[in-house]
C-alpha cells in the first residue's frame, strides 16, 4: 500500500475492534499472514483473535534463550489452549555460548554492545524467520501507550524492514481493555516477562524501527568477525 491508501484504511479502521481489524487483514493476505509473539505480558490476547480469524496462521517466536521459566511455561499454557502453529526461530549461538565468549548481556548505558546483541540474539532468527515464510500481512502486538516510539504509529505501517504490512489491532487499547479481554475469554497473562535485548521498556530492539535491518547486518558481521 502506498502511504495515502495506508492514512486512508486507518482513519477507517482506527474505530474498529481489534477482531474486525483482524478479518480486514486476513482477507487481503491471500493466506500469507503470520502474527509474531514474544508472549510477553497481554500477548495472548492478539493470538486469541487472530486464531479465532485463522486458527493455523503462523506464530513467529524468536526464542532467544534468555527467557524466564516462566515465559517459557506460558508459552506451552498458550499453545496447548490456543493450538497455536508456533514457529520457533533461535539464534545461531546459544545463550550459554554468547555469554561464554562476550560476556553478560549488555546494559543500556553500552549501546554499542547492546545493539550487536540484539542483532545476533534476536533480529538474525526473526529475519530468518520472516525470511521463510514470506507474509504479506503480518501481525504484532505494538500498542500506542507502551513507549513513546510506538506512540506515532497506527493500526496499520509499511514496514521497511521486511517489506510487508504491520498490522497491529490492539494499538489503541488501555491495559484495562487488555485485562479486561483475558478475563472474558479466560485467557492466561504471565508478569515474569524480560527482554534482554530492550535494556528498558522505552527502548525499542530494532525489530519496529526503520534502521533495524542495517543495525543487524552490521552488528552480526561485526561479531562474527570478533569470533573468528
Amino acid at each position: 500500500m502506498n502511504p495515502e491508501e495506508i492514512a486512508k484504511w486507518n482513519a477507517e479502521l482506527r474505530d474498529k475492534t481489534p477482531l474486525e481489524i483482524v478479518r480486514w487483514a486476513i482477507a487481503r493476505a491471500n493466506g500469507r499472514a503470520v502474527v509474531s509473539t514474544n508472549f510477553r505480558p497481554y500477548e495472548a490476547v492478539l493470538l486469541h483473535f487472530c486464531t479465532q480469524v485463522q486458527p493455523e496462521i503462523p506464530v513467529l517466536w524468536v526464542d532467544h534463550g534468555y527467557n524466564r521459566p516462566a515465559t517459557y511455561q506460558h508459552a506451552e499454557q498458550l499453545r496447548k489452549l490456543l493450538l497455536l502453529n508456533l514457529k520457533a526461530y533461535l539464534p545461531t549461538i546459544t545463550a550459554a555460548h554468547r555469554d561464554a565468549v562476550h560476556g553478560p548481556i549488555p546494559t543500556a548505558d553500552d549501546e554499542e554492545s547492546l545493539t550487536q546483541f540484539s542483532a545476533l540474539m534476536k533480529l538474525e532468527p526473526f529475519q530468518r524467520g520472516m525470511k521463510e515464510l514470506a507474509p504479506l500481512v503480518w501481525f504484532t502486538a505494538l500498542r500506542k501507550v507502551q513507549n513513546p516510539n510506538r506512540a506515532g504509529l497506527d493500526v496499520l505501517s509499511q514496514d521497511a524492514n521486511f517489506d510487508t504490512l504491520k498490522v497491529s489491532p490492539v494499538f489503541y487499547w488501555s491495559d484495562a481493555q487488555m485485562e479486561a479481554c483475558l478475563n472474558e475469554h479466560s485467557l492466561p497473562n504471565e508478569w515474569d516477562y524480560f527482554d534482554p535485548a530492550k535494556a528498558d521498556e522505552k527502548r525499542e530492539c530494532g525489530l519496529h524501527v526503520d534502521c533495524g535491518k542495517a543495525a543487524m547486518g552490521s552488528s552480526v558481521q561485526a561479531l562474527g568477525s570478533r569470533d573468528g
